[in-house]
């Protein structure tokens, strides 16, 4: 396959990456001659409906941690954990709806990585906070977590039409971790809360170890916060590839 140097940062783009960028305009350029009120969701297909039914869920489930951290009630606890489950459901059909209605948009790709990173990034990391990780050092990890999620969907997005696609025109398979795996995770909490194995009830698995300082200060660590960790670090890998169902 011949290539060519691009002229904006000297980097080597083949002939099918250069009919990708010229089609993403021509897909965006809708968003620009539509006038008038309501423009944005006048270009809404039904498929990103679903999307931001996605990101809906996601919202719910944050603000539910955040009443629950008020609260201590666990019917907001749980609510947290259920709705980024059904967010999955409404993320694995809106691809199904689009090509249903052959309605894919530019919008619809952005809109589904945001929705994703709110209901399994965010959201998650917000879950374990609730249920114990609370150290300094905890929602360092934790925050690194969703960092990662976040460089793993803009990666996505922006290497998407490179990546080796099979006889349906679908991606052979994903470069690190999808973001939806997190709600594996989610599981596990789900788990511990249903065992007392909490904050405020019987603590969480593997105790808590002191790195550096007294206790109850900054150098304190949950050693399962690691887990999460190392799912930040698969989701970013480059080696690691998942085959696409």
């Amino acid at each position: 396959m011949t290539t060519q140097i691009s002229k904006r940062n000297g980097t080597r783009t083949s002939p099918q990456a250069d009919n990708s960028f010229k089609n993403k305009d021509v897909a965006l350029q809708q968003y620009i001659d539509t006038n008038g009120h309501f423009s944005l969701v006048r270009n809404f297909r039904l498929a990103d409906l679903v999307t931001m039914m996605n990101g809906f869920c996601g919202s719910f489930s944050i603000f539910s941690s955040g009443r629950y951290l008020l609260t201590q009630d666990e019917t907001y606890l749980w609510l947290a954990f259920a709705f980024p489950m059904v967010g999955l459901v409404f993320d694995f059909f809106d691809g199904k709806v689009a090509r249903w209605r052959n309605s894919a948009s530019m919008l619809g790709q952005e809109l589904d990585s945001f929705a994703d990173l709110i209901s399994f990034g965010i959201a998650p990391a917000l879950l374990a906070f609730d249920v114990g990780l609370r150290t300094l050092m905890d929602t360092i990890i934790l925050t690194g977590f969703i960092c990662c999620g976040l460089a793993r969907l803009a990666r996505f997005n922006a290497t998407v039409a490179l990546v080796p696609k099979d006889d349906s025109g679908k991606a052979r398979y994903f470069e690190g971790l999808p973001i939806p795996t997190t709600l594996m995770l989610v599981s596990v909490l789900c788990v511990w809360t249903r065992w007392g194995w909490i904050e405020g009830k019987g603590g969480l698995p593997g105790g808590v170890i002191r790195l550096w300082g007294d206790e109850g200060g900054s150098g304190e660590l949950h050693p399962v916060v690691l887990t999460f960790g190392c799912w930040a670090a698969a989701m970013v890998s480059k080696t690691l590839r998942v085959p696409k169902p």
